[in-house]
């Protein structure tokens, strides 16, 4: 009160000055593009607009941003359910090309049992041995299934193993030809030389007693011989891989098999063997173990007596002219 007193004079000035200065913006005109405009309405506008412009720049902006926002939460959303639509798909995917593949395969296996002479039963691989030290499957099919021990396992592409064991009505054993305690008899089929097909502990194959004079060349065929009277004659083994010299002059012969033996998922059991005719009359059958007899060194047979009791000279079959 005493700013107002001391300076009373000057304030009622001030006021007076300020009135008159808005009656003066009030009267006076100025021609604008719009048309005439009061000063203090020009002044006003002059003032605020900036103040205007920058209150309507930060509220646009932050409805920008605001929208932005909400946007993208909505694009996160529509992401995420796009993603899960797309996995889902490529799961049914995947599963359609599983079962396209079990179908051929199948397929494959039912057009091989259609024309295989023997009676099979289709079984279906569940698990396998697990460790090193063992080559086993295990198949659905048991007992009740016509499954007995000893019977042969195949695909179209070849052997498998055979039978060890059966548990119960649905679960059978199968021991792989890659088991070293396993032995299938074996013949090459171009040099018709017969041995035996021997796992190894490793899982390789090994075509033993051959002996190392012998001519063995890689990518030779390997066929069962059936000397084993486990499998049947001619079903495949595998192929010639290497061929070194071993020891106790046989020949170290490592095969490859014909049958991805690692990757079965459908083999065939086979449950009843049609008996089959000799490749030519008169021939016996041959075994592999007296295929290995005949290699292997021996005492000399004494000669069969003559029916005049006479020992049977070299040149007695030979004729005179």
């Amino acid at each position: 009160m005493n700013f107002f007193k001391r300076h009373e004079n000057a304030v009622v000035l001030a006021v007076v000055l300020l009135a008159q200065l808005l009656a003066l913006a009030v009267q006076v005109k100025r021609q604008t593009p719009a048309g005439p405009v009061t000063l203090l309405r020009l002044v006003a506008v002059n003032t605020l607009a900036p103040f205007e412009r920058s209150a309507i720049y930060l509220g646009g902006g932050a409805r920008h941003v605001w929208n932005n926002y909400v946007d993208l939460l909505h694009v996160r959303q529509e992401n995420l359910r796009l993603k899960a639509e797309f996995e889902q798909v490529r799961l049914a995917r995947t599963r359609e090309l599983e079962d396209a593949r079990q179908a051929h395969r199948l397929q494959a296996l039912l057009g091989f049992k259609e024309k295989w002479i023997d009676q099979t039963v289709a079984a279906q691989v569940i698990g396998t041995s697990g460790t090193e030290s063992s080559r086993l499957l295990y198949l659905d099919k048991g007992g009740r299934d016509g499954i007995r021990v000893d019977q042969p396992v195949i695909t179209p592409d070849g052997v498998v193993g055979k039978v060890l064991a059966v548990f119960g009505d649905h679960i059978s054993q199968v021991l792989l030809i890659s088991d070293a305690t396993s032995g299938v008899g074996a013949t090459l089929v171009s040099s018709r030389l017969q041995g035996i097909i021997k796992g190894s502990p490793n899982g390789e194959l090994t075509l033993n007693y051959i002996m190392g004079d012998e001519t063995v060349h890689p990518g030779e065929i390997i066929v069962t011989s059936g000397g084993d009277r486990i499998f049947p004659k001619g079903l495949p083994l595998g192929t010639v891989a290497k061929v070194a010299m071993g020891r106790n002059l046989f020949l170290d012969v490592r095969v490859k098999p014909a049958v991805p033996l690692n990757r079965l998922e459908e083999v065939l059991v086979i449950t009843s063997q049609v008996a089959r005719e000799p490749e030519a009359a008169g021939q016996p059958h041959v075994r592999a173990s007296d295929v290995l007899s005949q290699h292997l060194p021996g005492v000399p047979q004494a000669a069969a007596p003559s029916p005049s009791g006479a020992a049977p000279n070299a040149n007695q079959g030979a004729q005179k002219p």
